[in-house]
């Protein structure tokens, strides 16, 4: 039988073509192109140490213009050969490059393009399998910077009727049980609004490739977050929020502050006949929302968030932070909640551990000397610092009484304090004009010594 040689392939490979298609990858993948081609560098440099090994001296030389793409390994001429991988004998050298002596080094410049089938094949395994894991990191670096924001996405599916997947647009996230509003259904396509509570490149014992999304709507900060959305106010930072207690798809317990004098934060977050808040409340499935003016008084916070019951007294022991709360008779129920829910978000809230008494079984406990003694002792009042003397505002003279009134809700109610107080702030109390007239009475009048 006639034997018919095969013939070599001659045609050489289109270089310019192959750059374009490195481009075309990196639109692709919404990669850069230096991190495509450092990307495919790497794969061949991998796939060569395949052939000459791990520590052999290898470059890739990547020119667009000329073009050329080459593997050079160089091989110190060594004899005996001690690593195959940077040394090569004389004999051997001397197959590929007669003449050269030992101790010179040898540079083999390679086609990658003539590599094996098998040597290609793992060429291009590698290449996909580290351009994969390059767009993984690029989206956990930068989901991960996102961790704490809201976004928006699409439900796809559920899984054992118990994790949710979220269409975010370059991945999916994920919702577990825990993190979801109790009671809300959804169907494909459905949009799904939650704040990115965790970002992972890698789970343990998990087959899947990252990064992984962990989505929340059950946590404090996505409330927070729609708060911030639909508050115009707390996305400039006039009002903080600087505490929220919640049980998802019942009640959420939320404490406010204003930064600036003439803002109500209670009313801001409300708005006019509670149009703001319903947004929220909307978005929460009307989960129930009490809003808490923080005052800085302890007291005033618990009575406050212990709504919607009204509270007669409260009493404190800022030592154990631990405080008595009395209420009428009728509104025990109200105050301790279904499953003690309404009492544990007050008790988280305001960081204090609240017990719950009616009046009547306050005063029948007062009825009794040892339980009114132990009462006494653990929510006494501490001992009150003797009083500094001061000065009442209206003893300066020409003074009026709307300066005075507007000087003690800003909390300046003698003498000394509106000496210490600079002008800046009782421009932003009283207005320019007023401040320095203020300043020229104090000046006058008030002797000032050190």
């Amino acid at each position: 039988m006639a034997r018919v040689a095969k013939k070599k392939n001659t045609h050489e490979p289109d270089l310019k073509a192959f750059f374009d298609y490195l481009n075309e990858v990196s639109t692709e993948k919404g990669l850069s192109r230096d991190e495509v081609v450092e990307t495919f560098k790497g794969s061949l440099i991998t796939a060569y140490q395949r052939k000459y090994g791990v520590d052999a001296n290898l470059e890739v030389i990547m020119d667009r213009e000329k073009p050329e793409i080459a593997v050079i390994c160089w091989r110190k001429v060594m004899e005996p050969v001690l690593n195959p991988a940077q040394e090569i004998s004389t004999v051997e050298a001397e197959k590929i490059q007669p003449g050269i002596k030992e101790g010179e080094v040898l540079e083999v410049r390679e086609n990658p393009f003539d590599f094996s089938r098998i040597g290609a094949t793992n060429v291009r395994q590698i290449l996909l399998q580290r351009l994969k894991e390059l767009e993984r990191e690029i989206l956990y670096n930068d989901f991960k910077t996102r961790e704490g924001d809201l976004v928006n996405g699409y439900f796809l599916r559920w899984r054992d009727k118990d994790l949710m997947y979220i269409d975010l647009g370059k991945l999916e996230g994920v919702m577990p049980r825990r993190e979801q509003i109790p009671n809300e259904k959804f169907r494909p396509g459905d949009r799904v609004k939650a704040v990115i509570k965790l970002v992972e490149l890698r789970r343990e014992k998990s087959r899947e490739p990252g990064p992984f999304v962990t989505l929340s709507r059950a946590s404090g900060d996505f409330v927070k977050k729609l708060f911030e959305m639909e508050i115009p106010e707390i996305y400039d930072g006039v009002v903080e929020i600087t505490g929220i207690a919640r049980y998802a798809g019942y009640r959420t317990k939320i404490l406010v502050r204003s930064n600036r004098m003439d803002v109500d934060p209670v009313g801001a977050c409300v708005g006019v006949r509670g149009v703001r808040i319903q947004s929220v409340v909307r978005e929460l499935g009307n989960e129930r929302i009490d809003i808490v003016n923080d005052t800085g008084n302890v007291s005033d916070i618990i009575a406050s968030a212990m709504s919607p019951a009204t509270v007669t007294e409260v009493r404190v022991d800022p030592s154990t932070r631990e405080a008595l709360v009395l209420v009428p008779d009728d509104q025990q129920s109200k105050a301790i909640g279904n499953g003690g829910q309404n009492v544990r978000l007050a008790s988280q809230l305001s960081g204090y551990k609240l017990t719950v008494k009616t009046l009547s079984q306050f005063n029948e406990e007062m009825a009794s000397p040892e339980a009114r003694a132990r009462l006494e002792q653990l929510f006494s009042q501490a001992p009150a610092e003797p009083e500094e003397e001061y000065t009442p505002l209206v003893e300066l003279p020409d003074l009026s009484p709307r300066i005075n009134s507007l000087l003690e809700a800003a909390g300046i109610k003698s003498v000394e304090q509106l000496v210490e107080t600079g002008l800046e702030d009782l421009e932003r109390i009283l207005g320019a004009a007023t401040a320095r007239h203020v300043q020229r009475i104090v000046a006058e009048v008030v002797e000032v010594t050190e």
